[in-house]
């Protein structure tokens, strides 16, 4: 039977508690209707052209809920504890619920206690085979596959047992960034400057914190989707194979909505449209961004963003709502730029000659990623929202802005 899941909250909510294992709503969920668009197709012009049709404020948000799938449940998760320990050459066949698994993510699952280099090393020299042929770490698996897995070096497997005083006090800080929870899925408000993933000199990092919630079977969550270091806001992370398989395809196939709000330096005119772009990476010695690109450049993908101002502070700045239809790095910070309203506060993107910030106003990146709709693995619909981060509702006050007004980003077609 499928089932409504669904949540907007605030940090002061989660004092109320929160019930272990998957949520079950109460009281009539929202029901959701597919979006209508009426607008023409807008071409590939520079800020992307037609306004799209707004609705009065006051009506509820009209985001097109995903098409349910029914989804078997997942196997017991006894797949890595009953294998035998892999000391001679044997071949295993794909479940179901590894169906589309990376093959380095499905050595980790199979055998916890592996570790990262040795899985480099095996598929590198060719020793671990799919279907007879060579793979890559990074190759997706599909049901029903056999993968030829040679003797393996076990290192032994974290126990779950009593948390050090280090790892407790992680384990608070990722329950008070809790936006969303059940048994599957897991929503946090990442506060800007907390890194996603590791890097060169990086010692604390999202995914590393995530070390402390392995279950007893040595999984623990895996991200499924990233934003910038400095943008806060909405991140999900999967809590079982299952649930990670069916996200990463709902992104894969554009299933998630995403909205996110920014400050930008000047009004868009016109105040509602679409950007159309090819973003390529451009390296240097000293810094890697992503720049305009032309079709068929190398490297270079198709990336569109709708977006919609909210409000303004005279002519001087906006507060602009974003739905990226795409997911390229830095989308949203390049296509600002490219129109000539960056975000304020971005140390990669910034390029107005002679701005000076408004006093009072920190010069930190003011993008949040605000809200994520994505259908559940199991059925209905994650609805999840992020407050603004302090130095941003430290600049909605001193401009006057508030945060409760019509986002008409909710109306932007979806492709």
């Amino acid at each position: 039977m499928s089932r409504r899941i669904k949540r907007t909250t605030s940090p002061g909510d989660r004092a109320k508690g929160r019930e272990k294992g998957r949520e079950k709503p109460s009281g009539k969920a929202r029901s959701k209707s597919a979006s209508e668009h009426r607008g023409r197709k807008a071409d590939d012009r520079k800020s992307g052209d037609r306004p799209f049709a707004q609705r009065a404020p006051g009506k509820p948000p009209r985001f097109a809920e995903p098409r349910r799938q029914e989804r078997p449940e997942p196997a017991a998760a006894k797949v890595a504890s009953e294998l035998p320990l892999p000391t001679k050459v044997q071949t295993v066949v794909v479940t179901a619920d590894e169906d589309n698994m990376r093959v380095d993510r499905f050595l980790e699952a199979r055998f916890p206690g592996l570790s990262f280099s040795h899985i480099q090393r095996i598929v590198r020299k060719g020793e671990l085979r799919v279907n007879g042929k060579r793979a890559d770490s990074k190759d997706r698996l599909e049901e029903g596959q056999s993968v030829r897995i040679p003797p393996l070096r076990l290192d032994a497997p974290k126990t779950v047992g009593v948390l050090s005083e280090a790892e407790t006090r992680t384990l608070q800080a990722l329950k008070e960034m809790t936006l969303y929870e059940d048994d599957d899925v897991l929503v946090l408000n990442k506060p800007a400057g907390l890194a996603v993933q590791g890097g060169s000199g990086m010692t604390r990092h999202v995914d590393q914190m995530l070390e402390v919630m392995r279950d007893a079977k040595g999984q623990k969550p895996r991200l499924v989707h990233r934003i910038d270091r400095e943008t806060s806001g909405c991140l999900l992370i999967a809590k079982t194979r299952f649930a990670a398989s069916y996200l990463t395809g709902a992104f894969r196939h554009r299933s998630a909505r995403k909205i996110y709000w920014a400050l930008v330096a000047g009004v868009p005119k016109p105040k509602q449209g679409r950007i159309s772009t090819y973003l390529a990476k451009e390296e240097s010695e000293e810094d890697t961004i992503m720049r305009i690109a032309a079709h068929g450049d190398e490297g270079a993908s198709h990336a569109v963003t709708y977006y919609a101002v909210v409000e303004t502070s005279a002519t001087k700045l906006a507060w602009v709502s974003l739905k990226p239809v795409t997911g390229r790095t830095h989308q949203l910070r390049a296509h600002m730029a490219h129109i000539n309203h960056a975000i304020v506060g971005d140390p990669k993107y910034f390029n107005k000659e002679n701005w000076e910030l408004p006093g009072g106003l920190q010069n930190r990146l003011h993008l949040l990623a605000r809200r994520i709709v994505i259908p559940h693995p199991r059925g209905g619909v994650i609805d999840a929202t992020a407050p603004l981060p302090p130095h941003m509702q430290q600049s909605w006050n001193l401009l006057g802005l508030e945060a409760e007004r019509f986002d008409p980003i909710e109306n932007a077609p979806e492709e």
